[in-house]
């Protein structure tokens, strides 16, 4: 039977519906095998550490004298300041590392009799690590001084140059987390690619391990971060 005109056109339209199909269908599971083999990714965290020596020193030093008359025991906290500004000066520390942040008067009446207490405080800060330790290791001598620190007077050391560490250590942990990414690459037969997404992660400054007792500080810090990267896998 001969076609006509009209049928072989129609026969000509479905062959290329049929052509257009199938090349619609290969592209479109080839786009999404490619798309399952650029989801294929592995999250690891990787870990920096340094150890780092703090670079200040802060004392919050708190003293008091205690008595019945008020110019008496004024003249008597006087006494424990200038006694502590010379102990200082005798470690060699500069006038200006020593500033009083204040003081208070507490009295108080017992059976008749006024008590009066005067507390002083002062704060010693100074960037000189090594002679703000030996004035830790030698304040017995304030005591001989005549001068008695209250509780919770304490060196407190710190390290402020963090910004100076924190570009080697991401790269440092960036490192670890790839190594990591590695070996799970290895274990499933595949291999790292580039870095899908990073979190920075926190930076932690502390004692190092087996340095601080728990009731003193140390100038021997160490300094943590942990960042989390998920890397492409090929």
């Amino acid at each position: 039977m001969a076609l006509t005109y009209h049928d072989k056109l129609l026969l000509g339209c479905a062959a290329v519906l049929a052509l257009g199909m199938v090349g619609g269908g290969y592209l479109l599971g080839d786009g999404l095998k490619r798309a399952r083999a650029a989801d294929r990714s592995v999250t690891v965290r990787g870990l920096a550490e340094k150890d780092v020596t703090a670079d200040l020193a802060t004392w919050s030093i708190s003293y008091s004298a205690t008595g019945f008359d008020l110019p008496a025991v004024r003249a008597e906290i006087d006494n424990n300041t200038r006694e502590l500004r010379a102990y200082f000066a005798s470690l060699g520390f500069k006038p200006d590392a020593l500033t009083a942040t204040g003081a208070g008067v507490n009295q108080y009446i017992n059976n008749g009799v006024n008590t009066i207490t005067i507390t002083q405080r002062m704060l010693l800060r100074t960037t000189d690590i090594a002679r703000a330790q030996r004035a830790v290791a030698q304040q017995f001598d304030l005591v001989r001084r005549g001068v008695t620190l209250q509780e919770g007077s304490g060196m407190r050391y710190s390290f402020t140059r963090l910004n100076d560490v924190k570009p080697p250590m991401v790269a440092a942990a960036t490192r670890d987390a790839r190594a990591a990414a590695e070996q799970f690459a290895r274990d499933s037969g595949a291999s790292v690619g580039g870095i899908k997404s990073a979190t920075q992660g926190y930076f932690s400054i502390e004692a190092r391990d087996g340095e601080a007792d728990g009731s003193s500080d140390t100038p021997y810090k160490k300094v943590r971060v942990v960042t989390t990267v998920d890397f492409y896998l090929n």
